[in-house]
């Protein structure tokens, strides 16, 4: 019973702490991250920076399955989402300074990064 607590009130946290509602979420479920919609250029620019420096971003190069949508916002979310799927989809690899949203629908153009 404690544990069921326990859990409880550390889903609770997680979804104040990411904006995600994780009581709605299926056991096995996958999670995306992307970037949101309303994140500036300064900030998408910097997301994709940095995870490219923790994660082979390789997909993203000129001709890769990942390059098209060729714009800053496709790239950073490709990118967010390397690192989010890298680090276990822990809600807080996909905080990226608030900018980042965990979604349940596969919202890649290119079918390789959730892998």
């Amino acid at each position: 019973m404690a544990s069921m607590l326990t859990l409880s009130l550390a889903l609770l946290l997680l979804s104040l702490i990411s904006g995600t509602n994780y009581s709605l979420l299926k056991e096995g479920q996958r999670t995306y991250c992307v970037a949101k919609p309303s994140t500036d250029e300064a900030t998408l620019a910097a997301n994709l920076n940095y995870a490219c420096s923790q994660v082979d971003c390789g997909v993203l190069q000129r001709g890769g399955p990942c390059f098209y949508p060729d714009s800053l916002i496709s790239h950073a979310s490709v990118a967010m989402n390397l690192y989010y799927q890298s680090r276990g989809r822990n809600a807080w690899n996909c905080y990226f300074r608030s900018s980042g949203l965990i979604v349940t629908t596969d919202p890649s153009e290119c079918r390789s990064i959730d892998r």
